[in-house]
């Protein structure tokens, strides 16, 4: 995917996110910024999750919501 696209698409599911992780700052986000691997990161920080969790909850999230990386 393009960097256009994927920033495009991020801002599209960026509120999707914050539903669903609330505890993630409009901050966090503006780091992560479509970068799936800093939106790991930043889940394990505020959920006190491992990586498996994190990866195992974004994973079905992203199913669920049609969000291609």
């Amino acid at each position: 995917m393009n960097e256009d696209r994927l920033s495009g698409n991020w801002k599209q599911f960026k509120g999707k996110v914050k539903e669903k992780w609330g505890q993630l700052t409009d901050d966090d986000l503006d780091v992560v910024e479509g970068k799936r691997d800093q939106l790991v990161g930043r889940i394990q920080e505020r959920y006190g999750y491992g990586k498996d969790q994190a990866e195992k909850e974004l994973k079905e999230w992203e199913d669920s919501n049609h969000f291609n990386w």
